[in-house]
């Protein structure tokens, strides 16, 4: 399994090896010996969610209270997919950095977002599916999201494809609107989450 820290600081992506034969192939995109090595502490696995999306749809771009947050490790075994990790931690030296990696069943690779960091994804396919192994189960009084196409976030939507959003996500609030609002999760709470966790698993 290779391993690579995002521009994000918290966010990682995983490449596992591809097993191709006659019949087919075998992948192990989640190793959790690999994952511990890289972030610090296992996954605690409290949901697992599943969409299926034509070519075009963005969800996102969401994101959790923190704590306890919703860490997410994401992998796409159909279609193909942009996976979008912005940095919404206030305070965080990289506040409102992104970073970019395709997903598709060709390699396989997997993005592990922290709790407190922003996500989406655009399908680049009709009947791209997008898998998540989730640290918590779903909470809607303390999930949130922004407008993935408000300017101030820069993310790199591909121009030639048409964006599709929910109702939901287009009327979400822009990134300085919900900075100034105080809806974003502060950098120190999220650190020190961070170390909960670790220091859970080192018990």
């Amino acid at each position: 399994m290779d391993v690579r820290e995002l521009a994000v600081p918290g966010a990682f992506e995983f490449t596992p090896r591809v097993f191709p034969d006659d019949r087919g192939l075998f992948v192990c995109p989640f190793q959790e010996e690999d994952f511990v090595k890289a972030v610090g502490h296992p996954l605690r696995l409290a949901q697992t969610n599943h969409s299926r999306s034509r070519r075009g749809v963005i969800r996102g771009l969401h994101f959790a209270d923190v704590p306890p947050g919703q860490g997410k490790y994401v992998y796409c075994p159909q279609g193909a997919l942009l996976d979008v990790v912005v940095d919404l931690r206030v305070g965080s030296p990289t506040f409102g950095a992104v970073d970019v990696v395709r997903l598709d069943p060709v390699d396989f690779r997997a993005v592990y977002v922290a709790e407190g960091l922003g996500h989406g994804i655009m399908a680049l396919e009709d009947d791209t599916v997008i898998s998540y192994l989730c640290s918590t189960g779903y909470n809607p009084g303390a999930e949130h999201g922004l407008n993935p196409l408000d300017p101030d976030l820069g993310i790199p939507w591909p121009a030639e494809i048409e964006a599709v959003l929910s109702d939901k996500d287009r009327d979400a609030p822009g990134l300085a609107q919900a900075r100034d609002s105080g809806l974003l999760p502060s950098y120190e709470d999220c650190l020190a989450h961070y170390q909960r966790l670790r220091a859970a698993a080192a018990d």
